[in-house]
């Protein structure tokens, strides 16, 4: 499909308002994933949670949107994406407002990790719409706008966790409950703009079932795809661990206030946010002049990669402008890494959309999610979380070896994008 061939009779605005829907949804996604980390100090201190614990809390988020990955990916290119994205946003969404009614640890982590199961099928329903509704020429606007979304969640809910907890230590509970009504709200909208038949699932273009599973599994065994998913794993495990500890770090490891450390959490996402578009921009900038896209695109992942690794700095440095401008770096590298990522992948096939990227999300999670675990333990132990942090951070470097074989390698059919 090249095209928005699925609804040949929707005015020329229709896409955009669903893109506009799919923003919100990101948006919405992040904001539940992150209202955790806002208020892990508060929760810690009620439930009485050791690092270990608040790493196995976010681990085992980690651990269900790798499973939520595969079964969602698979359901994606199936059925109907318009009730199994309805389906998926409800759920993790009921998850969210049961988060903020969690009496004990274990109701905790079984929240989490529903919450984690049912938002993996955010980005497989959500590049699969974009690819369904969008000609060629007009996909990267649209998954702009669906990244752009996340982007705005994270940067926005370090800002109202303030105002929505209050003084009181229990307070972190209203977040959860009203971020998962916001999702529950998103519903309406969704089923009024898009109906039955908008957005039909691709079993009717396999007219070989054998050798689409032959295809399938040669892009799943090819090289190139292992390099993928070699680096994905890298990449995404720095921004998580970077993304679920930094509020913790700043508050208990040195020593800030919880309205200081999200204020400067916000203005951490919004620096990575600026990193994001600065390496994407620089790759098109340098490539315009004697490098090849290519190595355009290698160089500045490895300058990024170089940034991010600036976290080793940390155990060295005291409380100040200059570890805060450290932190604002790795912030800057780390997500830098993620549109090259993108622009080295592209899409494998568009029959196998949502398996692809299911696939890929589940590479994206299992790491990250032991990398949780590891961390408490090790500030537990270290009584410390400046090692984890330098250590995450050296992750994209390690990720460039396969993102210089992808991009150096023969070209092969494009595969899906992964958000962090």
């Amino acid at each position: 499909m090249n095209g928005s061939a699925a609804s040949p009779h929707r005015s020329g605005s229709w896409k955009w308002k669903v893109c506009a829907l799919l923003l919100l949804a990101s948006a919405i996604n992040y904001m539940d994933r992150q209202t955790l980390a806002g208020a892990s100090v508060r929760i810690s201190r009620e439930f009485a949670l050791t690092q270990t614990q608040y790493g196995g809390i976010e681990a085992a988020f980690g651990y269900s949107f790798a499973a939520g990955s595969l079964v969602f990916g698979w359901m994606a290119d199936r059925f109907e994406v318009r009730w199994v994205y309805a389906a998926v946003l409800a759920l993790w969404s009921v998850a969210g407002v049961m988060t903020g009614w969690a009496s004990d640890h274990s109701q905790l982590l079984l929240c989490r990790a529903a919450l984690g199961f049912f938002e993996a099928g955010h980005w497989p329903c959500a590049v699969r719409t974009t690819r369904l509704i969008l000609a060629d020429r007009e996909r990267s606007l649209g998954n702009g706008l669906l990244q752009g979304g996340a982007t705005f969640g994270a940067i926005i809910t370090p800002l109202m966790l303030p105002l929505m907890m209050g003084p009181d230590v229990g307070g972190w509970r209203p977040p959860f409950q009203w971020i998962g009504l916001a999702g529950l709200a998103w519903l309406l909208p969704w089923l009024m703009l898009v109906r039955q038949g908008d957005l039909p699932p691709t079993g009717n273009l396999h007219k070989n079932p054998v050798a689409s599973r032959r295809e399938f599994l040669r892009l799943v065994f090819s090289r190139r795809m292992l390099a993928i998913l070699i680096m994905i794993s890298c990449i995404n495990t720095t921004w998580q661990v970077l993304r679920a500890w930094l509020p913790k770090f700043l508050q208990e490891g040195r020593g800030l206030s919880e309205g200081s450390a999200l204020r400067f959490n916000s203005l951490w996402f919004l620096a990575a946010d600026v990193g994001c578009l600065a390496a994407g921009s620089t790759a098109v900038w340098l490539a315009s002049g004697k490098r090849s896209p290519a190595k355009a695109r290698c160089l500045v992942f490895l300058i990024c990669g170089l940034l991010s690794a600036t976290a080793l700095l940390i155990p060295w440095m005291t409380n100040g402008p200059g570890m805060l401008v450290v932190l604002l770096l790795v912030a800057a590298g780390s997500l830098g890494v993620f549109p090259l990522y993108h622009t080295a992948t592209k899409s494998l096939s568009g029959a196998h959309q949502g398996k692809i990227t299911g696939l890929a999300g589940v590479a994206a999670w299992i790491l990250p999610a032991q990398a949780q675990h590891l961390f408490g333990v090790l500030a537990d132990r270290t009584h410390s979380m400046d090692l984890g942090l330098a250590l995450a951070g050296l992750l994209p470097l390690v990720a460039f070896l396969p993102f210089w074989f992808v991009e150096n390698t023969r070209a092969t059919p494009p595969s899906s994008p992964v958000s962090p």
